[in-house]
């Protein structure tokens, strides 16, 4: 089974006020950390979409990944899904991921792609506290609905609408995301 992984760092960061996308985390940048754990699984490549501030961050980033650029970044995330998906529709299936979420472990892409071999017509979702949401992998034949979303939030409503297409993992992982300043401080204290 052929897996992609999809990170989405298009936006602009307006509330952190500076392009989180370069922010500092251990030895490297959070989406630096996102990409090298992507790096580490299973999967059969890795794939960044950037939007704003792609000049400043595209140089920062690894040479053995695609660089998706999404010109319509400001129509919000599901725009980013869409150009992502449109150009890995080769793919078995898909793993939608945040650059923003540097605790997600290559470990934990790896659970998501065995589950779905064993559950090939599932959506796997990870489980949050009130909803479920990405990482999670769609397989191919979920790429139309992915192809249709719209707005800001994202695959959110896919993965928290049909609940008999949807395997929920729960995880250990810290699916923390990084958003605000204090977001910031609060990784850093990890």
């Amino acid at each position: 089974m052929k897996t992609a992984i999809l990170i989405l760092a298009a936006g602009n960061s307006r509330r952190m006020g500076t392009p989180k996308q370069l922010l500092k985390h251990g030895d490297t940048t959070m989406l630096g950390q996102v990409i090298n754990n992507s790096l580490k699984s299973r999967a059969s490549s890795v794939h960044v979409v950037l939007g704003a501030h792609a000049n400043l961050i595209r140089p920062n980033l690894p040479k053995n990944i695609s660089v998706i650029i999404n010109k319509e970044f400001e129509k919000g995330l599901s725009s980013s899904i869409i150009k992502g998906v449109t150009e890995l529709q080769h793919y078995d299936s898909v793993i939608i991921a945040l650059g923003d979420q540097p605790l997600v472990t290559s470990n934990y892409f790896n659970e998501l792609i065995e589950l779905c071999i064993k559950k090939p017509n599932k959506i796997i979702a990870s489980k949050y506290e009130k909803h479920n949401g990405v990482p999670a992998i769609f397989p191919s034949q979920f790429y139309s609905e992915l192809l249709n979303l719209k707005g800001d939030t994202g695959a959110k409503s896919l993965l928290n609408s049909n609940y008999q297409l949807v395997q929920v993992i729960e995880t250990p992982v810290n699916l923390f995301d990084v958003d605000t300043p204090h977001d910031y401080e609060l990784l850093n204290k990890n």
